[in-house]
């Protein structure tokens, strides 16, 4: 039988600040990090308790920089967590130590509950019980073994269809009716845990993104149980969006909509967390789901980098542009400067750059300027003409974001090398112009130029590496730009890949030539 809670998926924007308030401050155990299930380019973690069982899981997909959702209708927006009643005080006391605003303790159906807010403003519940404890209470933190969540105590539910969400929870996940209080309706399982059903009409609807639940998955006991669940669930007028069965490594699972248009997940208890690594090692290193077609080196590249509690980490700074960083673990001290192409982000570069140069520290930086929704540097009008304003000002921001970036992270200015792709290596060219003492070592991929007055300036001293491709509707400009830049005094080296206007491998062994030879 279908009985209580597998795990709660939620939806993150700064994973090292999620780590610090779940593994940190609530002291759960990561217990797995892994490329993600949909999309292999997303990190997702889960916490829990030290073994990873089902029921104590809270997972979070990391949308790194993501646009915020919105809690409303159709979505879970609270999330519970079971402590011993005992332990309340312990947990205020904690919350001032920890500077962290808390309010409560309440009651709530019986229960004392301490509320606080995780750093994407989500509720989180801490609810004094009893009777749900773990069989296997994490004790690596600092948080007292006595005093430590032990399991999922609930969450609650935001619908416009009360009666049918309820109904829907009764009839295929184990739920059934414990009391009543205002607009919440207490569902309660075999296992002990709850849902609460919250009668939202009159709310907004919710909106994916971050800050929010992404779903609940319920506990079916084996791979027989989910079966017979989906087809139940299939022959159900009322459910919508029924999919087929999923192998996710950790569990057998398959996601449907509930009448009030919540996503339900129903995953399997086995073969659990530690299928591919011992209890011992949890969580301690990024694994891949099964059938990932990307490389583990470069996706370490680009997934979001965390640190520990009370490991060496990188400070982020809240700067006016998005910025990734990527520490390898043995950096030689030289950094380089990403600058995406239209429709790229800030990781988009990191591969091909890693591959160039793998002991190198890479910043990649976003562009603040869309075009139908796709990150750029400046205003395009036409393909081939800019908004010339736009480019100056977006070029004014860029050169202060690298003057703090380079105080805020202790950058060495002589060691950094601009890398720039397309729009991202047009804005470059400008800068060099704009602000001629701030890019003195660049990379131009598929470049051309773009302002249409250029100032008189001496770029003696400027070392730059163009590389544009033979068949690029665009490469007919790279003379142009190339004869601009030596009069100007640059130093200048050129090279024609025999592709277009994409990026590519042809493009590493021309790098890594160039930075030799400015080594010697």
């Amino acid at each position: 039988m279908v009985s209580g809670i597998h795990h709660v998926t939620l939806i993150t924007r700064k994973v090292q600040a999620n780590v610090d308030f779940y593994a940190g401050f609530l002291g759960l155990r990561l217990v797995k990090q892994t490329a993600g299930f949909e999309d292999e380019n997303q990190l997702h973690l889960f916490y829990g308790d030290a073994e990873g069982t089902p029921g104590s899981l809270v997972s979070f997909l990391v949308w790194e920089d993501g646009a915020p959702g919105r809690a409303g209708y159709g979505q879970f927006n609270e999330l519970s967590l079971a402590i011993n009643p005992a332990s309340i005080g312990y947990w205020v006391t904690r919350c001032i130590n920890f500077q962290m605003r808390s309010e409560g303790p309440t009651e709530e159906f019986g229960e004392p509950v301490l509320r606080l807010k995780d750093p994407d403003k989500v509720i989180v519940k801490l609810v004094g019980n009893a009777t749900l404890t773990s069989p296997a209470v994490w004790d690596g933190s600092d948080v007292p073994i006595e005093h430590a969540v032990q399991r999922v105590r609930g969450a609650t539910m935001l619908t416009e269809k009360p009666a049918e969400s309820r109904e829907f929870l009764e009839r295929h996940f184990g739920y059934r009716f414990q009391s009543s209080r205002g607009a919440i309706q207490r569902m309660t399982s075999d296992s002990g845990d709850v849902v609460d059903v919250r009668d939202a009409g009159g709310f907004w609807s919710g909106a994916q993104g971050t800050g929010v639940v992404d779903h609940v998955a319920f506990r079916a006991a084996d791979e027989h149980e989910l079966n017979a669940v989906h087809e139940n669930i299939v022959k159900d007028p009322s459910s919508t969006s029924a999919t087929t069965i999923h192998d996710r490594k950790y569990f057998k699972s398959l996601y449907v909509r509930e009448p009030g248009g919540t996503l339900f997940e129903l995953a399997t208890d086995k073969p659990g967390m530690t299928v591919d690594e011992p209890r011992k090692t949890l969580g301690t290193k990024l694994l891949l789901p099964a059938n990932t077609i990307t490389d583990l080196d470069q996706l370490k590249v680009t997934l979001p980098q965390f640190s520990m509690p009370g490991q060496p980490r990188v400070n982020y700074r809240d700067l006016p542009f998005v910025h990734r960083f990527y520490t390898p673990p043995n950096p030689d001290g030289s950094v380089f400067v990403l600058l995406h192409g239209s429709g790229g982000n800030e990781t988009t570069l990191m591969p091909l750059l890693h591959k160039v140069a793998p002991r190198a520290t890479l910043l990649g930086v976003r562009g603040r300027a869309t075009e139908e929704g796709f990150p750029r540097w400046y205003k395009r009008i036409t393909p081939f003409s800019f908004d010339q304003t736009d480019i100056k000002s977006e070029a004014q921001a860029f050169a202060s974001f690298i003057e703090d970036a380079v105080k805020s992270y202790g950058l060495d200015p002589d060691k950094i090398v601009f890398v720039g792709y397309s729009n991202g290596a047009n804005l470059l060219n400008s800068l060099l112009y704009l602000h001629p003492n701030l890019v003195h070592r660049a990379v131009l991929l598929r470049s051309m130029p773009v302002l249409k007055e250029y100032p008189q300036t001496n770029l003696k001293g400027t070392d730059l590496l163009v590389i544009s491709g033979k068949t690029d509707a665009y490469g007919k400009y790279a003379g142009d730009l190339e004869s601009r830049l030596k009069s100007s005094g640059a130093t200048v080296d050129s090279d024609v890949i025999s592709g277009g206007h994409e990026l590519g491998d042809a493009d590493v062994p021309l790098i890594k030539q160039w930075l030799q030879q400015e080594q010697h």
